[in-house]
Order: C-alpha cells, then structure tokens, then sequence
C-alpha cells in the first residue's frame, strides 16, 4: 500500500510540474541512508532572517533568480536531511545557478514567523522544512499551497527532493 501511495504522490508530483522547469540534475544517492552528513544545524540560530531575506531580494532584483527561502529548525530532522541534499556536490551549483538561496530558523515555530507572513502564510506553517520560491519582485509566492511538501524529506529519495526543487527553477 505505501509504495502505491508513493507513485500517487510521484505521479502527482510529475503532473504538477511546470512546463518551464528545468529538469534536476541526476543524483548519484539511490536512498538518504547513503547521504554523506555535511552539517547538522544548517540553520543559523543568531542570524538577523530580516537582513538576510533582504540581501537576497537584493540579489535577485540583480541576478533575475528567484529566491529559495528555506524556514527550518535545527532540531528537525528533515531540515538536517534536505539541506545535506541541497549541499551535494551534483545539487548545489544547481541549485545556485536558479536560486538566491536563504536559510531561515523559525525555531520550534516561535520566531521569524514574519518571514512567511510576507507570503500570506499567517497560519501556523504545517511543518518544516517549508520552502518559499518567490520571484525577485519580492511579492509573489510561486509555490503557494505547497511550501511544506517536503516536510517528510527524510522519507523521500535524494533525487525525488531534487526533483522538487528543480519544479521551481525558471
């Protein structure tokens, strides 16, 4: 029953790609058991997520990339998971070739929540990570109704988080 659940959600995700996107580079993992662990707090509790998110915008009104904002936790194990993802050699050069990246702690739910309500997302967020694309304009939320997909990441494949992510690249 669970893998015919996971080709549902696979299929589904396939039908829900933009025509545009860039296809993903091919991952070299078969499973997250054989990811090599590159950090384990990703998230820089002290950083000033205002000032960063910024910066980012400020590239990307330069650049013409979206910006990929990455709300997450240190004590979160899919955090952990997607950014030693995001973080492989065949990923990474991808991922900045597409995106103005940016790691926001939101701690356990309780700080930088002004970050998602930009967005409209003035709810409690579902689960973290919670990826926001947006386009360099600042305003426009191109994932809308999808920033937590990848909530589970520890039970996807490397190459189906890569896949995500590819979706939004223009």
């Amino acid at each position: 029953m669970k893998s015919l659940f996971g080709c549902a959600v696979a299929v589904t995700l396939l039908l829900a790609l933009p025509a545009t996107a860039a296809p993903a580079p091919r991952l070299a993992l078969r499973s997250l058991a054989e990811l090599p662990v590159i950090t384990m707090k990703p998230y820089d509790e002290s950083a000033n997520a205002n000032a960063a998110v910024a910066a980012a915008f400020a590239r990307a009104r330069h650049s013409g990339k979206r910006v990929l904002i990455d709300l997450g936790g240190n004590w979160c194990g899919d955090c952990v998971v997607l950014a030693n993802v995001m973080a492989l050699p065949e990923l990474k050069p991808f991922l900045a070739a597409h995106f103005e990246m940016v790691s926001v702690d939101v701690g356990r739910f309780n700080k930088n929540l002004q970050i998602p309500a930009r967005f409209g997302i003035r709810t409690r967020l579902k689960g973290v990570p919670a990826i926001l694309v947006v386009e360099p304009n600042g305003t426009t939320l191109v994932d809308a109704g999808r920033v937590s997909a990848l909530e589970d990441a520890r039970h996807m494949t490397p190459q189906g988080l890569a896949d995500w992510l590819a979706q939004w690249a223009k």
